[in-house]
């Protein structure tokens, strides 16, 4: 890895120059949706397609992550609370202008299913702020095709 970032807490959600905030909803119930999230770490290439490879780490504390274009994270784990939050920060990246980054998702029962709240919160350069601002629907389309692809994925993985 390139950089070592700032370490942040599950605060910095809150408190982040640059928070993007996006919910979808799943048909499968919060705690089969958190075992996808936190439990198959491995699987997230087959639903997320920017990653295209995550491994946990550190007997599960830790991710290591690679994204489309060559993007490599390496994670520590923040929260980890079964069927309604999972969260980590990254610790080093080869990402440039990139200062901090925690992502949170938030899981919370809608009907029968999980309405899935991924918060991006980072900071950075003022260029990577302004190019994170130009890029924010097509982030927004990424967590909206990874969430109905995973929606899809857990309907014919759970009996």
């Amino acid at each position: 890895m390139a950089r070592r970032l700032r370490t942040v807490g599950r605060d910095f959600t809150d408190s982040a120059p640059m928070r993007l905030v996006f919910a979808a909803e799943v048909s499968a119930p919060p705690d089969v949706v958190y075992r996808a999230l936190a439990d198959d770490v491995a699987s997230w290439p087959s639903w997320f397609t920017a990653v295209t490879r995550a491994t946990p780490t550190d007997a599960g504390a830790g991710r290591e992550v690679r994204l489309r274009g060559g993007v490599r994270f390496r994670e520590t784990i923040v929260a980890t609370e079964p069927g309604s939050c999972y969260a980590y920060r990254v610790d080093e990246t080869n990402a440039p202008g990139l200062r901090a980054l925690l992502e949170e998702w938030r899981l919370t029962p809608e009907g029968s299913g999980t309405r899935v709240q991924w918060t991006f919160a980072a900071d950075g350069t003022g260029l990577f702020r302004l190019v994170l601002s130009l890029g924010r629907a097509g982030v927004g389309r990424s967590f909206r095709d990874a969430v109905r692809r995973l929606d899809t994925r857990l309907a014919t993985t759970t009996p």
